[in-house]
């Protein structure tokens, strides 16, 4: 399972409306994240908009494209992509991925 972590930045006059919004997410869209292969899914956000995302997937490429294919993720990025500062595209294949430098499980004694 590839954990994938990224980073947008949320225009800070709407975090609350951003906030609002992912209080609860639209049931299709939810439903159509999990099939597409984004488990795990979290969002951070820091009080500057800083947003960081983590989830899980047997491929990130799989899941993105997954997703792009659904008419409700065409819907919901179009509608989320005003919040972000200085995206190119949209928010799911826009982010700025990290590197992973460190998880603990692969480093316990077996």
């Amino acid at each position: 399972m590839q954990r994938v972590c990224f980073q947008l930045q949320i225009k800070p006059e709407r975090i609350p409306e951003y906030t609002e919004r992912h209080a609860a997410i639209w049931p299709d869209m939810a439903t159509a994240l999990k099939a597409s292969g984004w488990n795990n899914y979290s969002l951070f956000l820091r009080a500057d908009g800083l947003l960081i995302g983590y989830f899980e997937t047997p491929s990130l490429a799989e899941a993105q494209a997954a997703m792009g294919a659904t008419e409700v993720n065409a819907r919901w990025q179009a509608e989320m992509s005003e919040f972000f500062v200085e995206l190119e595209g949209s928010p799911d294949t826009g982010f700025l991925q990290l590197t992973e430098v460190f998880h603990l499980e692969d480093q316990l004694p077996l």
